[in-house]
């Protein structure tokens, strides 16, 4: 599993900072309006969108706002017109990164990636640069409480799920992309809604990184995750559990 206790890290560290709340909440706007945009308005009937509207949820958006924000995109020339781009590029040490965005001007948006990348020591690839060291993968994640380890594998599994990896925290279930939303629906009916569940880029090989090493990388993702446009990063680097705490505290 490699790389997924990598993401648990990452996502630890970024609970433990604290989200900047209006940032986080314009993001998950963005996805709601692409998603109703690109499929049917109804997340009954959208299975992106109702992972959107879920993901708002969680986050702690009010029902009111996000059926605001599905409104306005059903409504034909309402709202900015947003498109999906991805870029691709190498950080610090060969560290392979993947950037996910959405955007209203493609320009600016590869600027500042492009500029982000460059002042953190990396810089931005060609498309198809990177992607072919990640697989894209359904992900999901559930409280180690919601069940024990053999009933998630257990469930899982039979819910056409690939592979589960189970800690004292967290069960996170992997899923071919064309099976996500069967299994992630099937799970959730039996142990309760994911704390997170979308498609992502998951790496086949990963880079071990000491502190001084991770801390540069960490540098460069938080640096993306704070622009306006990007929605996901990923990387393809694998941090200790002891080198992750000790840069949380920091």
């Amino acid at each position: 599993m490699a790389g997924h206790s990598h993401a648990k890290n990452i996502m630890h560290r970024k609970a433990a900072q604290g989200a900047k709340k209006a940032k986080a909440f314009g993001k998950l706007i963005r996805e709601i309006t692409v998603s109703a945009k690109t499929g049917l308005p109804d997340p009954a009937m959208n299975p992106r969108l109702r992972a959107a509207v879920k993901a708002a949820l969680t986050a702690n958006m009010t029902r009111d706002t996000i059926d605001r924000a599905i409104k306005r995109a059903a409504q034909s020339g309402q709202g900015e017109d947003y498109q999906e781009v991805r870029y691709e590029g190498y950080g610090p040490y060969g560290v392979a990164v993947i950037v996910e965005a959405l955007t209203d001007n493609r320009n600016r948006t590869a600027g500042d990636v492009r500029s982000i990348f460059s002042k953190h020591g990396g810089a931005l690839g060609e498309s198809n640069s990177v992607a072919f060291q990640f697989e894209r993968k359904g992900v999901m994640r559930f409280p180690a409480a919601a069940a024990d380890a053999d009933a998630m594998l257990e469930a899982a599994i039979e819910a056409g799920a690939e592979d589960v990896d189970s800690d004292a925290e967290a069960h996170e279930v992997t899923t071919a992309v064309e099976d996500f939303f069967a299994v992630r629906d099937a799970l959730e009916q039996k142990f309760g809604n994911a704390e997170i569940g979308k498609l992502e880029w998951v790496p086949g090989t990963t880079v071990d990184l000491d502190e001084e090493r991770a801390q540069a990388i960490l540098k460069l993702i938080d640096a993306l995750d704070d622009n306006d446009d990007v929605q996901n990063v990923y990387a393809n680097f694998e941090v200790s559990e002891a080198v992750m705490n000790r840069l949380s505290a920091a």
